[in-house]
């Protein structure tokens, strides 16, 4: 399952979702989970903002080699999932290309849908998604320029919601190998980087 993560800038919330899910895949060995990001106005060729690229830190995650991207076309066309920071980036990423709507979100869309559904793939929460349409907006705002705590918050929410979505999806949903086979179904295991996932991890045991 391939990801493709989008805000304004891209170097801040975006590339904070995509190093957390770089981090979850290999802290779980799902070598099938991959993930990338870029923005809708971005610094092109910027590294993550300092106070973003310490909270990745944080997290559990890493910024090695990043540089801010624009969104074009053909990253939307490879993602298997979009999932985007605020519902009008949701909007722009659908014109970008023919039939991705299906599999374009906020993340905190997808995150209210497997939750309240225990949807187990992409289809599934595109068909919830006309039965649970929920009247307001389901945004994660943009820290840049504010404190420390702001960027620590952002980076704590799209944990607490991304890695339940990374963990009911990844594991059902297939990737096509180079030679146009499918890749098995995978299968998460135990421990998981950062704070939010030990404790998104050790609420879902307490359960």
């Amino acid at each position: 399952m391939h990801v493709l993560f989008v805000c304004n800038s891209n170097v801040c919330r975006s590339v904070i979702a995509e190093r957390l899910t770089r981090a979850f895949a290999a802290d779980h060995g799902l070598p099938g989970l991959t993930a990338e990001s870029a923005g809708t106005r971005a610094l092109v060729g910027f590294p993550p903002d300092p106070m973003a690229a310490e909270t990745i830190v944080g997290l559990g995650g890493n910024t090695y080699g990043f540089k801010a991207r624009k969104l074009k076309p053909e990253m939307v066309d490879r993602a298997d999932l979009v999932l985007t920071m605020t519902d009008s980036l949701r909007d722009q990423v659908g014109e970008l290309a023919f039939g991705i709507a299906p599999r374009t979100f906020t993340l905190a869309e997808a995150h209210r849908i497997a939750k309240v559904t225990g949807a187990k793939s992409i289809a599934a929460l595109h068909h919830a998604r006309n039965n649970l349409a929920y009247v307001g907006r389901e945004n994660i705002a943009d820290p840049i320029g504010l404190s420390p705590a702001a960027f620590l918050e952002v980076g704590d929410r799209i944990a607490d919601l991304l890695f339940p979505v990374l963990g009911a999806l990844a594991p059902h949903e297939q990737t096509k190998l180079s030679d146009g086979s499918d890749r098995p179904g995978l299968v998460i295991g135990p421990g998981g980087p950062g704070r939010p996932l030990s404790a998104f991890l050790a609420a879902q045991r307490g359960r």
